[in-house]
């Protein structure tokens, strides 16, 4: 999930800026997050490990026995976004999902490597540190660029890339470049992460950031996006993303792709427009769409059996594609 930042307001005075700890209520707004203690109760906590790879140590999550299949998550987000469709897939494949860069509980990168072609990099590293090949592999929003560049470079070669709700056309499109360039000045002033750390972690405000993207999920869910979104670290690595982020490059080389490209689209995505997907079969016609009906961005974690269906066909290339949610 990406957020925009000047989606991100509040109401109260800000915190003291240049204080390690400082926000309003019950919830410290600290650097970064600490596994002792957002990490106490972290959906599927059993599954966590802790690998240093590229140098950086990153949190990763693996559950379940078959076929390597590797999920990433979008900007902003974390391993909390599969804590229900992990367990669903783990039934058939051996789900390994990492926090991204900068995200969540592993270690963030100099600002560079927080692009696209950089954070493949890692992210192949890491895969080569659990001497794993993926056989399937499906990305949320931005997670779903970060594999297919992965596919193209050769650094992952799956039977398939299925993109939940991808996000694969520079954001504004005709203004990407204004847009890139303001997330790169807002991340040289080094209080704004702070400062929408502090705004986004009021749980109102965390709620209809992600109402904005069409989705409505469980108190849970948005308790866990909040729980994030408090820690400068995160939401500064979103930033950077953000201000790192060149699409142009994915769309050239994209009609050499190799495995079959998946789109699961939610037809109520308001973060990425579902014709989106039609632009992007433009420029590789083998490439299939499935809608869900009714769902947003969010739409693994609001029903997670049917997008779990959708990636488990996904793995049968001989299978006929799964039927759209209902």
């Amino acid at each position: 999930m990406a957020a925009a930042p000047d989606a991100i307001a509040g109401t109260a005075s800000p915190p003291r800026l240049n204080a390690t700890r400082g926000g309003a209520g019950p919830h410290p707004m600290t650097e970064r997050p600490s596994w002792d203690h957002e990490g106490r109760d972290w959906p599927n906590r059993d599954a966590s490990r802790f690998v240093t790879a590229g140098g950086l140590r990153w949190h990763v999550q693996v559950m379940g026995s078959g076929p390597v299949l590797l999920l990433v998550h979008g900007t902003a987000a974390a391993t909390h976004s599969w804590r229900a469709l992990g367990p669903l897939l783990a039934r058939r494949f051996t789900v390994v999902a990492p926090d991204l860069p900068g995200h969540g509980f592993t270690d963030t990168p100099a600002t560079h490597r927080l692009s696209l072609p950089g954070i493949a990099g890692l992210l192949g590293t890491l895969l080569g540190a659990l001497e794993l090949r993926p056989a399937l592999v499906a990305g949320h929003s931005a997670g779903a660029a970060i594999l297919l560049r992965m596919a193209l470079d050769g650094t992952i070669a799956p039977r398939a890339v299925v993109g939940l709700n991808a996000a694969l056309l520079p954001h504004g499109e005709a203004h990407a470049d204004i847009f890139s360039g303001t997330a790169r000045l807002l991340v040289e002033l080094p209080f704004v992460p702070r400062l929408l750390a502090w705004r986004a972690s009021q749980a109102s405000v965390t709620e209809r950031l992600l109402r904005n993207t069409g989705s409505r999920i469980e108190p849970r869910g948005v308790a866990l996006y909040a729980r994030l979104f408090r820690h400068p670290s995160h939401v500064g690595a979103a930033l950077r993303m953000m201000a790192n982020w060149n699409l142009r490059p994915l769309l050239r080389d994209l009609p050499r792709l190799a495995p079959p490209l998946i789109l699961v689209v939610g037809t109520n995505d308001r973060a990425v427009p579902p014709r989106q997907a039609d632009r992007v079969r433009a420029l590789l016609p083998s490439a299939r769409i499935v809608p869900v009906a009714g769902l947003g961005h969010l739409a693994h974690e609001e029903r997670p059996e049917a997008v779990a269906e959708i990636i488990a066909a996904a793995a049968e290339p001989s299978a006929p594609p799964a039927p759209p949610a209902p």
